[in-house]
This record gives C-alpha cells, structure tokens and sequence, in this order.
C-alpha cells in the first residue's frame, strides 16, 4: 500500500485525490486542506466558466488538458447530477482594428480542434441582440458550472471511498526522508510514500518546505466582479468576451452569465496586497515582502505599468469598469451593475518578469508540485489529476 498526501483542497487537489481512489484504490489517500471547508480560495472565487480552450498555444498542456477536461467536467456532472450549462460563447470585436486579432484567434481555435466560427455582427445579434459588434467568435462548446458544488460532490466520493479528509489543518513543514515524506501540520503529523501539492496560492511556498526549489514566484492578482442588478439580466444571454490584447497579460473584463441565472462583469486584474486579499484592506506584510522582494515582478512592472494603473483606476471607479462593459453592451451604465465580491488568482512569475503562460508540474523524489494552475485549471481539474496519476510510479512503495 501506498500512502498519498495530497495538500490543498481545491478543485485540483480533490482531483488529484479522486483520481488516485480511482486508479490505485489499495492505496491510502488524505488530502490537508488549512480551511475549514472546501473550495475555499480560488476554486470558490471564480466565475464559474467550463472553458473550451480557444487561447492557449496547441500542443501545450493547458490547450490538451483544458479540452479534455471539458469533455470530461461535463461528463462528471451528467454522471453525479450537477447542473450546468453549454451556453456557447462570443468573443467579440467592437472596432474594425480588432478583427486580425480574432482571426488569429479563430486560427488557434481551429488548431486546437474546438468548434468555433467566425461570424458577422448580425449573426452575433441573434445570439446576444444586445453586443455591440463588428464581428465575432462562437464558440459553442463554453459552458457554465458551479465549481464548488464540483468539489462538494469530489469530497462526498472521497469520503465514501474510504479517503481521510482533514480540513483545518495547515502545512508548516516537509521533511524528505529516503524512505518517506514527513509533513508537518498544525493538526499533527502525516506520513507519506508521496506528496503531491495542489496548494494554489501557496503551492511555491510548500515546494520551498519540501526542499524542492523553484524559480518562479506566486504573486497574487485580485480580479473584481459586479454583477448586473436583476432586472438588467436579460441584456446578457450567455457568455461575452472582448478580443484579448496578445501584448497585455489578462483578458479583460467580460459578461458571464452563472448557473443560478445571475450575470457577472469582470474581472479586472490588480495585484493583491495578500494572498488570500480578496480587498483593498487585506494587507498581509509578509506577502507584500515576498511581492516587493521579487526581481519578476518589478520586470513585469516595467513591462505593463501602464496596463496596471489602468486596471487600479478601474477597480476604483465603478464607473470605468461600466464604461469598460459598455464596449461590449452599450445599453450597459454604472447603475445597472453591483459589487459581487472579488477572486485571488495565483500566478506563477519567472525572474525576468514573464508570465508562466502553461500550467506548470514539477516532479521531484516523492513528490510533485503543481506550480502554475490558474484558469482553466478548474475546467482542466480531473484531466490535471489523470495526467499526474499517470505519471506515478507503478510502486511508490516504502
């Protein structure tokens, strides 16, 4: 028998877990989450989106897994009676200057084999008669979901097949032994012949622990939502995308209609003074340390600053951000839109200040660290976990 620790219980790290129940059920499974429930950071702060898979590079593990995982999340759900929704998606180009950005966009969507079409701005009126648009992408395979009623369902089979699910239990130190790993909680010791972290915020933290070195940072970036008020729902049908800036690092703010019927307007990207700091008055000094000590980020500073201050004016003013939706709906104006809260996204950050544009998988003895799982991650999660379980030794054995 082999004992797995998984750390972290988000989408991922449930997962992972689910997955080793799955393909090795002699083996011993707990999962360490330091909350006292599930889904409690990223996983539970997103908008919910089954993405398709239309940005990233083919052949790269976020384009492979995220479209898998697609197919794969949208099975899970069927299968344990989840609802959801495969609403499809516009990306849509306002000014003519935008359209060979959608038309590159339109070419990755066509080589990552995901069914998309490029449409006149009549065509996208009668899927959302409310955008304004010269032309746009559909892609029809986009969905919606509540991913932290996933991670419920997960924690529910886990349970019932027997895993050990410790919630308030943080990890405060890793010894790597010849034998096995050590890890150190606040509830008490865990013994393991594998650790796999799925930290997310903190997943550069514990590989650090583990003695596993890494070159990039975590730096946390907060994304802002509003919400339309409930009787502007109706000028947003499913999901409205702007065409993403290549030279910029996030997609821009965007309409997202969530599966109890509500729409979400955002996220705006800033960066977080904490981790965990889903506002401007959560300030965590360590974090802030780590932020301002970190060469990366002060290189992706001088790179985009201008991006920065912009996105910081528009999470200070609601009337930016509304201007900014109205782009993509005209008929869209600051009162019709109010505050939902905010989501911390982990972002992995090189020294040189690029962005860890795939997901990113470290495997070291007895152990892997999942070091870069922003979006898809949570679309991606059960293809993540298959790709790392199949990388597992046959006998991970003590």
């Amino acid at each position: 028998m082999t004992r797995f620790v998984v750390v972290g219980g988000g989408i991922v790290g449930l997962a992972v877990a689910h997955r080793l129940m799955i393909d090795r059920p002699g083996d011993q499974v707990t999962v360490l989450e330091k909350e006292a429930g599930w889904a409690a950071h990223q996983t539970g702060h997103n908008s919910g989106v089954i993405h398709a898979g239309v940005y990233y590079k083919p052949g790269s593990l976020k384009a492979t897994l995220c479209k898998a995982g697609s197919a794969s999340m949208v099975e899970f759900c069927r299968e344990h009676g989840l609802a959801y929704d495969i609403c499809g998606k516009l990306i849509v180009a306002t000014d003519p200057e935008e359209l060979p950005r959608l038309h590159d966009l339109h070419q990755r969507a066509l080589a990552n084999g995901l069914p998309a079409r490029l449409i006149e701005g009549a065509e996208a009126a009668e899927y959302e008669p409310h955008v304004a648009a010269v032309a746009a992408l559909h892609v029809s395979s986009t969905g919606i979901v509540d991913f932290g009623a996933v991670c419920r369902k997960l924690a529910e089979l886990l349970t019932a097949g027997g895993a050990d699910l410790r919630t308030g239990t943080e990890v405060t130190g890793v010894v790597t032994r010849p034998e096995s790993v050590v890890v150190s909680t606040t509830a008490g010791e865990f013994v393991a012949d594998v650790l796999i972290n799925c930290a997310g915020l903190h997943a550069d933290r514990i590989s650090r622990l583990a003695g596993v070195p890494t070159p990039v940072r975590i730096v946390p970036f907060r994304g802002e939502y509003y919400e339309l008020v409930p009787q502007r729902r109706d000028l947003v049908h499913g999901l409205i995308y702007p065409v993403p800036d290549p030279q910029f690092p996030f997609l821009g703010v965007h309409l997202t209609k969530m599966i109890d019927g509500s729409v979400h307007a955002g996220p705006n990207a800033v960066l977080a003074t904490a981790r965990e700091g889903y506002s401007w008055s959560r300030v965590s000094p360590r974090d802030v340390w780590d932020e301002l000590s970190f060469r990366g980020l002060w290189a992706l500073g001088r790179q985009h600053y201008r991006y920065g201050l912009t996105e910081v004016a528009r999470s200070l003013s609601k009337k930016r951000f509304a201007a900014s939706l109205a782009r993509l709906v005209p008929e869209l104006t600051a009162t019709d839109i109010v505050r939902a809260g905010a989501g911390v996204r982990a972002q992995a950050i090189r020294p040189d200040g690029g962005l860890v544009d795939d997901f990113l998988i470290v495997e070291a003895d007895r152990q892997v660290h999942v070091l870069n799982a922003p979006s898809p991650a949570a679309t991606s999660s059960l293809e993540i976990a298959r790709h790392i379980v199949s990388r597992l030794p046959v006998d991970a054995v003590r």
